[in-house]
């Protein structure tokens, strides 16, 4: 009998796949994995939650329509998630933040974590320069794409 199995990679792959095509649903199962995507009219395809047998529901998470729109940027770069999954601000409950609004920042500092799948996803800040705003919420859900942290650059740094 084979090792079935689905790779974190194997997963954004086919996100992409269906985001760029005219499904508008699509399921896949790989051994004990299964993945449903489905695409509302007009909208870009959403995860459903993968469902494990040993994995328990996750708690519920405020869909992204409902949040606040993002407050103006002022000039600021957008890092933006590379992936959906949970939004960490810290490295562990308890644990202080990476950043703080106000704090500079290197193109290499870490300023947040998002969680896929149990694998936590260090992401840097991609810029040198000074935070000027955080935009989700610690443990929220995010969607890709979905803005994270606004950062003024240094002058002449992008």
């Amino acid at each position: 009998m084979r090792n079935e199995h689905l790779s974190y990679e194997d997963v954004l792959r086919i996100v992409e796949l269906v985001k760029s095509t005219q499904f508008s649903e699509f399921r896949l199962k790989v051994g004990e994995i299964e993945v449903h995507l489905r695409r509302k009219d007009g909208e870009a395809a959403a995860p459903v939650p993968v469902r494990t047998p040993q994995s328990t529901p996750p708690a519920p998470a405020e869909p992204a329509t409902k949040r606040a729109e993002a407050p103006a940027t002022g000039g600021a770069t957008l890092l933006r998630a590379p992936m959906v999954g949970t939004f960490y601000r810290a490295p562990g409950p308890g644990s202080a933040p990476f950043v703080e609004i106000g704090q500079r920042v290197e193109p290499d500092t870490t300023v947040c974590i998002i969680e896929v799948m149990k694998l936590m996803n260090s992401i840097a800040a991609g810029v040198r320069g000074t935070v000027t705003a955080i935009l989700v919420e610690n443990a929220a859900a995010v969607e890709y794409g979905e803005p994270l942290i606004a950062i003024r650059p240094d002058a002449g740094a992008v």
